[in-house]
């Protein structure tokens, strides 16, 4: 099966399209190696996807005949992606969240102080 085709049926992406403009961009590997939509995908494969700031980590245990349910996706895959990549993406939404409007000035001293305990709270 198709690369594209197989990221579309485990439920990575919501088009097929999409996970074809993926491949096109650099956006995923097989075994280390950068991949066209048309590369095929067997079984043992190890697939590393970059998708919404986050690095998957993939492993190929069995072809899909076609879509699979949300449930069925772990049959066909298995996810080893680590934990830190998730953590990292929920620091970059609380880092958006914090993100100051246009014209509303410099930051405070409060503002300052509250961004310096954020970030010692995150070393931690």
């Amino acid at each position: 099966m198709r690369i594209d085709k197989y990221l579309w049926c485990v439920r990575y992406y919501k088009t097929r399209s999409i996970a074809t403009t993926a491949c096109k961009k650099g956006h995923i590997k097989i075994n280390d190696a950068v991949v066209k939509p048309s590369r095929d995908v067997y079984p043992t494969d190890t697939i590393e996807l970059r998708k919404d700031q986050v690095n998957y980590k993939l492993t190929v245990l069995d072809i899909p005949p076609n879509r699979v349910g949300a449930k069925l996706v772990d049959i066909y895959r298995v996810d080893k992606t680590p934990k830190s990549a998730f953590e990292a993406q929920e620091m970059l939404k609380l880092a958006k969240d914090y993100y100051r409007k246009k014209g509303v000035g410099r930051p405070t001293k409060k503002d300052r102080r509250d961004l310096d305990e954020l970030s010692l709270e995150n070393e931690q």
